[in-house]
């Protein structure tokens, strides 16, 4: 073990003690679940089933909900199996306790800490551990690596920035992704670099989120909102992040001189945000999705500062901006739109996605924007012609159907693995 790793661990032991008065202030905040804050602790909340139990870990909405096909597959292969999913966040156990399909559990992850680790393993014994996309946890691995757990990488992603990172602390990086036992990349580049790390069995598995059903939509909710807005243009912008708007808003005026009723409806990544998105709207009119308002005639600008509900906003435009992709963040999923055949429209930061992004535009034949001048242009031309963006919809969800078999490739690979754990 590194000297960083070998001192990782020490001071996560030594802070051990103070580390349920810290979960305790963040349930205060809303940011924990104080009826299973215990479970962080590695106290568990339910009793482990017989049989085999595989566990796969996310950290949070979009992990977890990548995973779900996955869990389905690997419930149907094995009658006597188990699989356990952890997440760290409030926002994810509620959705896995809403779309969990019968045998699949779900439990809040531990913290990093010995003592916590060490209790989860304890009582869950995994037949095997499974972590998704970017998820490097050091003492969560090391302990389970030395409980001789089968451990997997899965939809593993390494992008740019956080292999320049890893690369300063190449030992520590080699210690811990050398503990893998399978490390299943999304893509060339991710594999590239985590065999550069010192990953030693990897293949290349593809995207499990090019595998995922559309969004689903409240029918009611979907029916209020389309009523409300009735035929009015939609300039929909969704998954932004900070210093975003600051793009969309200009385009959106320019847009509003040629279509007078145009509604621009933003979906920011991180609700929190909507108030600061409302205070950049200045002088527009602005409604917000949070505050239980609907976009009147009136309104120029609906912040739709909400959980869960893309699938609904989705529905109400024939194109999407996705964000993520005007800053350096890196975009966020285009395959979400695309399966529901609208449109993409993207910045040029688009790695955390590059095959998706690429196989998407390629099919359009267009859809990068630059700038606010940009993203009119293109919205213009397709509120202009109606019919080009729901042929391009369609050419973007033909592209989404492509990238897919993900989930399968990854479940053979995982049954392999437990064979070999086995022999």
């Amino acid at each position: 073990m590194s000297l960083v790793l070998t001192a990782y661990r020490y001071a996560t032991m030594a802070l051990a003690p103070v580390v349920p008065f810290a979960l305790a202030r963040r349930a205060r905040l809303g940011k924990e679940d104080s009826q299973r804050i215990r479970e962080r602790l590695g106290y568990a909340g339910v009793t482990r089933p017989a049989g085999q139990l595989l566990w796969i870990h996310g950290a949070s909405v979009g992990e977890c909900l990548s995973v779900l096909p996955l869990v389905d597959q690997l419930l149907l292969t094995a009658t006597d199996r188990t699989v356990l999913v952890t997440s760290g966040t409030v926002t994810a156990a509620k959705l896995m306790g809403e779309r969990l399909p019968h045998g699949a559990l779900h439990q809040y992850a531990p913290v990093d800490t010995p003592p916590a680790i060490r209790r989860f393993l304890d009582h869950w014994r995994p037949d095997a551990a499974l972590f998704v996309d970017s998820e490097i946890w050091p003492n969560i691995i090391s302990s389970a690596h030395s409980r001789r757990i089968p451990l997997a990488l899965v939809n593993g992603r390494m992008s740019q920035r956080s292999f320049r990172g890893w690369k300063r602390m190449r030992r520590t990086a080699s210690s811990l992704l050398g503990r893998y036992d399978l490390c299943l990349a999304q893509d060339a580049k991710s594999a590239e670099r985590l065999t550069a790390l010192g990953a030693k069995r990897i293949e290349i598995s593809g995207n499990l989120k090019a595998d995922a059903p559309p969004l689903a939509a409240d029918a009611p909710k979907l029916d209020e909102l389309r009523g409300v807005i009735g035929e009015r243009p939609v300039l929909l912008a969704v998954s932004t992040h900070a210093g975003e708007e600051e793009t969309i808003l200009p385009a959106h005026d320019r847009l509003r001189r040629l279509f007078p009723d145009l509604l621009t409806i933003i979906a920011p990544r991180h609700p929190i945000r909507g108030h600061e998105i409302a205070m950049l709207c200045g002088e527009r009119s602005v409604a917000r999705r949070s505050k239980g308002e609907v976009p009147y005639k009136e309104t120029e600008v609906y912040v739709a500062d909400t959980l869960g509900e893309l699938g609904i906003f989705y529905r109400l435009s024939p194109f999407a901006f996705v964000g993520g992709s005007l800053v350096l963040h890196g975009g966020q999923n285009p395959l979400e739109p695309a399966r529901l055949e609208r449109a993409v429209l993207a910045g040029p930061h688009t790695q955390n996605f590059t095959a998706a992004y690429e196989a998407i535009l390629a099919v359009q034949g267009f859809g990068r924007v630059l700038s606010s001048t940009d993203l009119a242009t293109v919205a213009e031309r397709l509120l202009v012609n109606p019919g080009e963006a729901m042929r391009l919809g369609k050419a973007a969800a033909e592209a989404a159907h492509s990238l897919g078999g993900a989930v399968e490739r990854t479940r053979i690979a995982i049954e392999a693995l437990l064979s070999d754990a086995r022999a």
